[in-house]
């Protein structure tokens, strides 16, 4: 299918059975999505004229449920796909180069020649898509190469994980041409992992990774980190009346480098005090036995963190038991339980650098002014600037969104839907 046959198809109706399994059955948001993917093949046939076959991939964004900083210290995780993505317009040569041009980006050409770490790439898309490559690679699989426009809606910086969703992107599509898809959701997640973690230099859990390349909601328990348990279950809020909305309070991540490294730094610094690497090895009764003695070794704080991580690691397995019999009223109890959680124990609503500006604790404050004892809310994904989840009743989602954007500006606030679909070949 060429560019101006795939419009035709769209423009038709052709490709609304797969939009629809993306996004909902909304008309105003199929209509959206549309003319976004006509937009991109557009974008495609401008910078590649001429293209005979086309294909098209999608990988989703993720929102963590539950489970604030406990994968990195081996814990469980719950977590969603939703419905916002990367996408992918994509012709296959045998150049054995690809090119690729993402929305607002100059083209990166990456030489299918040299699978090495490129140290002048880190912090880049190329260094992801040569560590995709490279694991591919070492699994006897040749890829040719291709050229490729990206486009994502993906939020960068709103804890979505825009990263995780371009590896899986990536994963898709050397997987389903090269590979036949033989690697598979599972495996493409850990080798977006490891391209992220060595090629691009972010020391990142899987959480992000799992959750876009496998779909819907997915309980992750990380105890065996190097093959992790993994269950996905299938969950409308919709039954429950709530709306799932993200709001992005515009707070800076720069200069927080060292707020986000110190999380997993104190924890692991107690579970060293126990010949242990990571909290998930270390018996919560034997920190608790021993809080004395830490004391006189780490910081109150390092402490305190630690028992957030035993409590949310639990909160976890409770969600999902929660989850499993759509028991609404004990899933908002949860939330609210792990956002007082991350607020005082693991202490990541604002830097401590930044003192003035918490725009995560005045967006909590707000939330709680309108909702009261329903819904539930909390910080979401990482802390310390960003964003915040609320599940707010259906009758109040318009009231609070407004709410929202008076303070943080227009568009900061989205209603969300959990897409059971991970990565995937769109056509």
């Amino acid at each position: 299918m060429n560019c101006m046959e795939f419009i035709n198809k769209i423009e038709n109706d052709g490709l609304n059975d797969s939009l629809i399994k993306l996004y909902g059955s909304s008309e105003d948001v199929l209509k959206a999505q549309k003319e976004r993917y006509i937009q991109a093949v557009k974008n495609f046939e401008e910078l590649y004229p001429g293209s005979e076959d086309i294909s098209i991939f999608s990988a989703p964004g993720r929102t963590e449920v539950c489970g604030n900083h406990t994968d990195h210290q081996y814990g469980c995780v719950l977590a969603a796909a939703v419905n916002l993505d990367a996408i992918a317009v994509v012709s296959f040569h045998n150049e054995h180069v690809i090119r690729l041009q993402s929305t607002g980006y100059e083209q990166e050409d990456i030489l299918l020649d040299n699978f090495k770490i490129q140290q002048e790439e880190k912090g880049t898309s190329s260094a992801l898509i040569r560590g995709m490559v490279s694991q591919f690679h070492d699994l006897g699989v040749e890829v040719g190469g291709f050229n490729a426009f990206v486009t994502s809606d993906v939020l960068s910086g709103s804890g979505l994980s825009s990263s995780a969703a371009f590896e899986v992107l990536i994963g898709n599509i050397i997987d389903w041409h090269y590979n036949g898809g033989k690697a598979g959701a599972v495996k493409i997640a850990k080798m977006g992992q490891y391209a992220e973690n060595t090629y691009f230099g972010k020391d990142s859990g899987l959480m992000d990774q799992m959750v876009s390349s496998v779909g819907g909601f997915v309980f992750i328990d990380f105890k065996d980190a190097t093959n992790p348990v993994i269950e996905k279950y299938e969950c409308d809020f919709a039954e429950g009346g709530l709306k799932l909305i993200i709001t992005d309070t515009k707070g800076s991540h720069a200069d927080l480098t060292d707020d986000y490294v110190s999380v997993p730094s104190e924890m692991k610094l107690i579970a060293a005090q126990f010949g242990k690497s990571v909290l998930r090895e270390v018996e919560p009764e034997k920190f608790y036995e021993s809080l004395s003695q830490l004391r006189t070794i780490c910081s109150d704080r390092a402490i305190l963190r630690a028992s957030h991580f035993y409590g949310e690691n639990e909160r976890v397995k409770k969600q999902v038991k929660m989850l499993k019999e759509k028991n609404f009223d004990g899933f908002l109890q949860l939330v609210k339980e792990s956002g007082r959680s991350s607020a005082e124990l693991l202490q990541n609503l604002y830097s401590t650098k930044k003192p003035a500006e918490q725009g995560i604790p005045l967006a909590l404050m707000v939330s709680e002014r309108i909702l009261g004892k329903q819904g539930a809310f909390r910080v979401h994904g990482g802390g310390f600037a960003g964003t915040i989840q609320a599940f707010v009743p259906n009758e109040r989602a318009e009231e609070y969104q407004k709410a929202m954007e008076n303070l943080f500006g227009e568009g900061c606030s989205y209603i969300l839907n959990i897409r059971s679909e991970g990565g995937c070949q769109v056509i």
